[in-house]
């Protein structure tokens, strides 16, 4: 069973609604003792990383998220919550993997926020993206990316520059993207986490 961690910089609805066309079981996480009520997690996450960030401490839950060893995936900001710093704020991050959140330069071809599909290439063998094609569409919807870094790298995107589209280290997860609204593929990817 699934438990979304709810700190109040998360827009839910697409994901609970994408969970419930899977049958997929899942429930919401406020305080510590509902972490232990779950088997695996969903960090979700909309708007500024640095004000999520603040949310997130606000909560308390901090400490335990980062104790945490049963499988956990963060979408889109809820992705940049593990990354070590973030330039949305200025602020440090919850440091589970040593990569950096910084923003898009945008050019004449490239506006920014990024919005819209693109390719994901997978770059590592993991359960994930397991019958996912390589190459396969999701949608983004974002100002600041994570720098790219082969060693944690699960799949990557091209979009200004080449960025980790996904990240894992151990029972961490990330992607930049929204499986929720990425159709087919997003719900593959919601499944499979689901199976971790």
């Amino acid at each position: 069973m699934i438990g979304i961690i709810r700190y109040g910089a998360g827009n839910i609805f697409s994901l609970t609604a994408a969970l419930d066309r899977l049958g997929v079981e899942y429930g919401m996480v406020y305080t510590e003792a509902d972490l232990d009520k779950y088997d695996r997690y969903i960090i979700p996450g909309v708007g500024h990383a640095g004000a999520a960030m603040k949310k997130l401490q606000d909560t308390g839950l901090v400490p335990k998220i980062k104790a945490l060893n049963k499988p956990t995936l963060g979408i889109c900001v809820g992705m940049q919550l593990l990354t070590a710093h973030s330039e949305e704020g200025d602020a440090d991050m919850l440091n589970l993997f040593p990569m950096k959140t910084v923003k898009f330069a945008g050019d004449t071809e490239h506006k920014v926020p990024h919005t819209g599909w693109n390719r994901v290439f997978s770059e590592k063998e993991n359960p994930l993206f397991e019958n996912i094609p390589h190459g396969s569409h999701f949608y983004f919807v974002h100002s600041y990316f994570i720098e790219y870094d082969n060693d944690f790298t699960l799949a990557a995107t091209d979009y200004c520059t080449k960025f980790s589209a996904s990240i894992w280290r151990d029972n961490f997860y990330g992607v930049q993207f929204h499986p929720e609204k990425s159709g087919e593929y997003g719900e593959k990817l919601l499944a499979n986490f689901s199976k971790i």
